[in-house]
């Protein structure tokens, strides 16, 4: 759907109108819409375009998709609600047993005794990213009793959501006393496989693993292995690689292993949609006199 006044053209793009909207692009000052098929189609009029996604890595990795390359992109950092409640449901999955006990009710089977369980209460939670989603987390953790929660991002800044943040190049210096390590990171080179097999090996075997940032952040074969030997005592994973996972993967045999497809985040959550709506109009007025666009991404570095 499209508006024109004067001056601008503004494409909105809903899911089911991709491909209409490809015909329509070509005149657009401004899209909004989480397609790289629509933004491949638009022209060098298009100056900004606003992702509706948090992750942006596949129009930063990909320069041609713009045929403007002083084009503005901007993501929707709006989802830290949704994907921190998704964070402390697999939390409470893993720490209350649930995959020993799908083992038994698949098979229509009951225990012969309760497991032992743990809880989030006095627990140390290390947190990769301490954006919108890793504070999101981290203060519901904090809400749930968790002793201590430590952030470890780039520039090892933070806010008071965090007890402390540390650069992520200490990394191997908490891992070993890490109870519950959550990755939350976007996708770069950096990112990449930055939980490979020498730093699984440095968790504890109590230690579990959730990621809701980008897939190739972990050695997935690595992983697979530690968990199928108990080296680690689980993990939950909500991206992985790759998407969608091929029938045949060893991740869905996986021993402690809570899978999801790719839907911690998405605007399935009303919340979500609104906030997402709402970030773009503030963005509309700032573009429109003249101002800093909010969550503006720099396509060089990837966030």
């Amino acid at each position: 759907m499209s508006s024109q006044d004067k001056t601008r053209r503004i494409c909105v793009v809903q899911d089911f109108l991709k491909e209409e909207a490809k015909k329509r692009v070509q005149d657009c000052e401004i899209l909004y819409a989480q397609s790289p098929d629509v933004l491949k189609a638009a022209s060098e009029n298009l100056k900004w375009y606003a992702a509706s996604s948090a992750g942006v890595d596949v129009y930063c990795k990909d320069p041609a998709l713009f045929a403007n390359p002083a084009c503005l992109l901007t993501s929707a950092n709006v989802y830290g609600v949704t994907i921190a409640e998704h964070v402390i449901m697999t939390a409470l999955m893993l720490l209350r047993r649930m995959p020993d006990y799908d083992i038994y009710t698949r098979k229509a089977q009951w225990p012969p005794q309760p497991l032992p369980v743990r809880s989030i209460r006095d627990g140390v939670f290390v947190i990769l990213g301490t954006g919108n989603i890793g504070t999101n987390i981290a203060d519901r953790l904090h809400g749930m009793g968790a002793a201590q929660v430590i952030g470890l991002s780039k520039s090892g800044r933070g806010n008071l959501s965090f007890d402390a943040v540390y650069a992520i190049d200490k990394l191997d210096e908490f891992l070993p006393k890490t109870e519950f390590l959550i990755m939350a990171l976007p996708a770069t080179p950096d990112t990449v496989e930055i939980l490979n097999q020498r730093r699984i090996a440095l968790l504890p075997e109590s230690a579990y693993i959730i990621n809701i940032g980008r897939g190739n952040a972990i050695e997935q074969d690595a992983l697979i292995n530690a968990l199928n030997t108990n080296q680690i005592a689980g993990a939950a994973l909500d991206v992985m690689t790759p998407e969608p996972l091929p029938s045949d993967s060893p991740l869905w045999t996986a021993k402690n292993l809570v899978l999801t497809p790719h839907v911690a985040g998405n605007m399935t959550l009303g919340y979500t949609a609104d906030a997402n709506v709402n970030l773009f109009c503030e963005n509309l007025n700032r573009y429109a006199n003249g101002e800093k666009l909010k969550c503006l991404i720099d396509r060089t570095r990837g966030y």
